[in-house]
């Protein structure tokens, strides 16, 4: 979707159980990305932080992925993870010529910083940020002493401001507010950071992962506050990345559609997001 005024997708492609719902029941599995990308003009990067890809593979992507779509690709972990971030700078190097085919698709790169990265560290960070020598950038952080709304979150946020870097906005809280002895939810609440949230606006590109529990209804009221910030922001002149994900990402794609069609009650003349050709259950599993 080319024409729309912001990016909105989910946490992958290529999810075999989006078949019926959102690929048709025959797709092969590397036809997912080109028809996700027929629906979605955006995606999280996550493949990118537990393996490099193979150059054939980013290369791949470049021929299938339109100009217009945002790729927002991770440092892998072993970067972001592993100690002094400015030791690895020449890592970081190596990692951006392997997507370079990409080109701007590739944007922004993501920086998501393990909780064990304190304000201590502010000093690591900056110098990371200098080195990418203006690439757009946005950083996730999950130290709660960013969040306590005192000197050292105000010391981050100044710098990312500085430097015009996003701060991304992670809102787990339809995760975390349902109570259910599902493993995909439990194994999920597990994994993710339950920090307040912060509707973030630093630069002209804000970004949010929207992390909702297992029923869509409930996740609702959530997804209307945050289509009325997007909306916000998109008739200030920004362009918002939004990112939806369920616990074990099967209705992510449906989320999606749910939170795009609640942004169009309110930003009149946005177009819907467009169909797949798909099977007949889809109608009668309610993912339309």
């Amino acid at each position: 979707m080319a024409d729309l005024p912001y990016c909105i997708g989910c946490p992958s492609w290529s999810e075999s159980a989006w078949r019926d719902s959102l690929y048709p029941p025959d797709a092969q599995s590397n036809e997912f990305l080109a028809l996700y990308a027929r629906v979605f003009n955006a995606v999280e990067g996550n493949t990118t932080f537990y393996a490099r890809p193979k150059d054939t593979t980013v290369q791949r992507w470049a021929d299938l992925l339109p100009e217009h779509f945002r790729f927002t690709a991770k440092f892998p972990g072993d970067i972001s993870h592993a100690g002094d971030l400015r030791e690895h700078l020449t890592a970081v190097e190596d990692f951006l010529r392997l997507l370079a085919p990409l080109g701007s698709r590739v944007e922004p790169l993501w920086l998501q910083l393990p909780a064990s990265f304190t304000p201590q560290r502010l000093g690591e960070l900056a110098t990371f940020i200098d080195a990418l020598e203006g690439r757009p950038l946005a950083v996730e952080v999950r130290n709660m002493a960013f969040f306590s709304k005192g000197e050292e979150e105000r010391a981050l946020n100044r710098l990312l401001l500085e430097r015009g870097v996003e701060r991304i906005c992670l809102d787990s809280r339809p995760l975390f507010s349902c109570v259910s002895r599902d493993p995909a939810v439990l194994h999920a609440q597990s994994k993710k950071p339950k920090v307040p949230v912060r509707p973030a606006a630093l630069t002209q590109f804000p970004q949010v992962r929207f992390i909702g529990g297992p029923e869509l209804d409930a996740n609702q009221v959530y997804v209307e506050q945050w289509a009325l910030k997007v909306a916000a922001w998109i008739e200030e002149g920004r362009t918002p990345y939004v990112f939806l994900h369920t616990p074990d990402n099967l209705q992510a794609p449906a989320l999606a559609r749910r939170f795009h069609r609640q942004l169009m009650a309110l930003l009149p003349g946005l177009p819907d997001l467009p169909d797949l050709e798909r099977g007949p259950q889809v109608e009668q599993l309610g993912l339309l």
